[in-house]
């Protein structure tokens, strides 16, 4: 799904009341990362994902986490990537984008 500036924009200005449902860790990006994020994204469209190790491959694991759960890389702020799926059940959406 291809966001317009101020879609994402607005996505940015909700993300910052967020907090990191999923982390990345020492081992890097895993399955069980690809999963939860995958599962979070089911459940609250708009997710943070914090970055505790691994740190100089952060654009390259967040560009790989968007395309294998199918999700929009919303923005990379220091070792935090926000991350954009809707739901496909119009009903269930959360954002309306």
């Amino acid at each position: 799904m291809e966001l317009m500036s101020y879609q994402r924009a607005f996505l940015r200005s909700r993300a910052q009341q967020l907090d990191p449902v999923v982390y990345v860790g020492k081992e890097g990006l895993t399955d069980g990362v690809v999963k939860a994020l995958d599962d979070a994204l089911l459940a609250h469209e708009l997710v943070k994902v914090r970055f505790q190790s691994a740190k100089d491959e952060i654009k390259e694991i967040s560009a790989s986490l968007a395309e294998r759960t199918s999700s929009s890389l919303i923005a990379i702020t220091g070792f935090t990537a926000v991350f954009f799926r809707q739901d496909a059940d119009s009903e269930d959406r959360i954002y309306r984008i």
